[in-house]
């Protein structure tokens, strides 16, 4: 099991930042560079408590599914998603909204667990920290052009 925690301050108001984190239109521009499309999700594209949504990338080569289904929602500091299908064994993330300042300081907080027991205990050590830290960054700096500019 892996945890990560990635900060992000943005120049704007914890309302904005956590309407555009759950946003699926958003959530689809800021993970573009993967081929990320949004297979189902609730009509309004905006995620509440109970949703659940799915995802399909190509990551590693490999097209793949998530489904995830939204577990904690407390508006607009925070809300929870957790992997009910996917690639790996377990995934869990927090979305957490704080004031900065004049801006927002967004921390996503991620934990997962590689499948394939002692495979995916060296895979999470190996490659998959530092990949997935790497698309919490993107998404981040997505999400900050985007509230930036709303």
């Amino acid at each position: 099991m892996i945890e990560l925690t990635v900060e992000t301050l943005i120049l704007a108001s914890p309302d904005v930042c956590f309407d555009m984190a759950r946003d699926m239109n958003a959530h689809a521009k800021t993970m573009a560079s993967s081929g990320e499309r949004i297979v189902a999700c609730p009509p309004s594209g905006m995620l509440e408590m109970g949703d659940e949504v799915t995802f399909e990338a190509r990551h590693f080569g490999i097209r793949q599914r998530l489904s995830a289904k939204i577990v904690h929602f407390d508006p607009p500091f925070s809300f929870t998603d957790e992997m009910l299908s996917g690639a790996f064994k377990s995934l869990r993330h927090e979305h957490r909204f704080s004031a900065e300042g004049d801006g927002t300081l967004m921390t996503d907080v991620v934990v997962l667990s590689a499948p394939f027991g002692p495979i995916g205990w060296l895979a999470e050590r190996i490659f998959l920290r530092r990949y997935m830290r790497k698309v919490l960054v993107e998404r981040g700096l997505g999400l900050k052009g985007l509230c930036e500019k709303a």
